[in-house]
């Protein structure tokens, strides 16, 4: 896939996730585009060390949606832990 076609799927499958999670998710356009992109690894490489894909095979839709929420959860516990950090 070229790289406007991976940008386009992986800012819709973050958009998706977003509005999967309940909660308030402040973020951009961009981290928005980017969590999509890495859910979208995340699904193609625990898939494929579940052997449900092959190699150069990539991950389903609902497949990368999921890993965009799972890694939409890992931001906020990130994002929870610090906030509450004194100095």
């Amino acid at each position: 896939m070229s790289i406007l076609g991976t940008i386009l799927v992986g800012f819709i499958v973050g958009l998706i996730a977003r509005a999967l999670k309940p909660g308030d998710d402040r973020m951009g356009i961009i981290f928005t585009t980017l969590l999509g992109i890495a859910g979208a690894m995340l699904a193609r490489y625990l898939g494929a060390a579940m052997g449900l894909y092959h190699d150069g095979q990539a991950a389903g839709w609902i497949a990368s949606v999921i890993g965009a929420v799972v890694l939409l959860l890992v931001v906020g516990v990130v994002r929870s832990g610090r906030s509450t950090r004194r100095f």
